[in-house]
């Protein structure tokens, strides 16, 4: 059986004249003899909306609770779209993570699949029905709901595509594809016709908030092509594919600009300048599911030196109880929060066989008199951290300086 897996966002199931709207579009795309899988958000701002009401209950509330509270999000709207196609004249399921077969490992609200169980859903799609499943969540071994972060959507459809071996997954959301800098931004942004999987990954994983960066990866790794489009219009969007054909990397470097004003720096200061002292830090931050992004070490100064890094900005105050512990235990100096940063970066495979982008993303930076705070590489990108107050001024140049404001040909 042909199978097509469909994500809609948030926005795109925000109120019930939208999930009628998708209802519509679900039932025109069913092909007959064909399976329909459809992957749902939770509606509008209804996960905030319920972090907010947490808080108001109890402000340190445990990770499993919270994923119990969470998930409920997107199981209202799966039973609200299912409801909307039956209404329509079409049969339709809504799942669970649970009911779906989904198995994570235990790391409340970022937890990863490690399984999935696609009997139920198969069973379902030979009896004619669209498959409805809420999003963002599964179930671990001891049977306790689990979330999985924040665009978790996203990865359960990639997920659900690659088990099921569908021959597309449309992710669907309210841009019409993938652009080279946020339009919001950058009012000059273009859209993207094709991109490679580890291009739209390092853009994913930079800011770019069109795709998960860990449903780009699962796409990666099971070969699945994605179709990122608007749920509003029929207009094609962007392909995510393995490689992109007729594209030369002498003339292609940079895709896209990204930026990213979710996280915050830390630096913890006279640091031991000893053998283990870094794996003892960094390893008590992994053991608490504490992503950790930039790195720097400053060079010694009589035996003592300062670490930086940085973290999502959710996770910082985590961070930063566990970091003044770490440091009164290897008898270091304080530890320093610094809130406002943005993290500017530019993407392309392009990049590592042309020597001065980095130079040319640099002098575009000083022309603009902002100041680079830490900066990190690889083979096809580039970061920068700058005060927040910058970031926006520092992605508009940069697109201008590498001219992506230009249709691609």
């Amino acid at each position: 059986m042909k199978i097509t897996v469909q994500k809609y966002g948030g926005s795109s199931v925000a109120d019930a004249d939208r999930i009628k709207n998708v209802a519509r579009r679900v039932i025109k795309s069913q092909q007959p003899g064909e399976g329909l899988v459809v992957v749902v958000s939770a509606m509008g701002d209804t996960t905030d909306e319920l972090i907010s009401l947490s808080q108001q209950i109890n402000p340190e509330p445990s990770e499993r609770e919270m994923d119990q509270l969470i998930s409920t999000g997107e199981q209202i709207s799966s039973a609200l779209l299912a409801m909307a196609i039956e209404h329509n004249g079409a049969k339709a399921v809504s799942l669970t993570g649970n009911q779906v077969g989904i198995q994570t490992d235990d790391s409340h609200t970022k937890a990863r699949i490690f399984k999935i169980d696609s009997r139920k859903m198969i069973e379902e799609l030979e009896g004619g029905r669209i498959v409805v499943v809420a999003g963002f969540q599964g179930i671990n071994i001891k049977k306790d709901v689990t979330t999985l972060g924040r665009g978790g959507s996203d990865t359960t459809a990639v997920a659900l595509a690659a088990v099921l071996n569908a021959d597309s997954c449309e992710i669907y959301t309210d841009v019409d594809g993938v652009y080279t800098a946020d339009p919001r931004v950058v009012p000059d942004a273009v859209k993207i016709e094709k991109i490679c999987y580890d291009e739209m990954l390092e853009l994913a994983s930079l800011g770019t908030k069109v795709i998960q960066n860990r449903a780009v990866e699962f796409a990666k790794k099971f070969n699945v092509v994605l179709h990122v489009r608007s749920s509003f219009n029929e207009r094609p969007g962007t392909l995510v594919i393995e490689e992109v054909e007729g594209m030369s990397m002498e003339k292609v470097v940079i895709r896209g600009v990204s930026l990213n004003q979710e996280e915050a720096k830390l630096t913890i200061t006279l640091v031991p300048d000893k053998p283990g002292i870094a794996a003892r830090i960094f390893k008590n931050i992994a053991e608490n599911n504490i992503n950790v992004d930039m790195i720097i070490q400053n060079v010694s100064a009589q035996g003592f030196t300062d670490v930086s890094f940085t973290v999502p900005r959710p996770e910082l105050a985590k961070t930063s109880a566990l970091l003044e512990k770490i440091a009164g235990e290897i008898e270091a100096g304080k530890v320093n929060v610094e809130e406002k940063i943005a993290k500017v970066s530019i993407v392309g495979v392009g990049m590592k066989s042309h020597p001065g982008v980095a130079a040319t993303m640099f002098e575009t930076l000083a022309r603009e008199k902002i100041n680079i705070m830490m900066i990190s590489t690889s083979e096809i990108k580039i970061s920068c951290v700058v005060r927040s107050e910058d970031g926006e001024r520092a992605a508009r140049s940069l697109h201008q300086a590498f001219e992506l404001d230009r249709e691609e040909e």
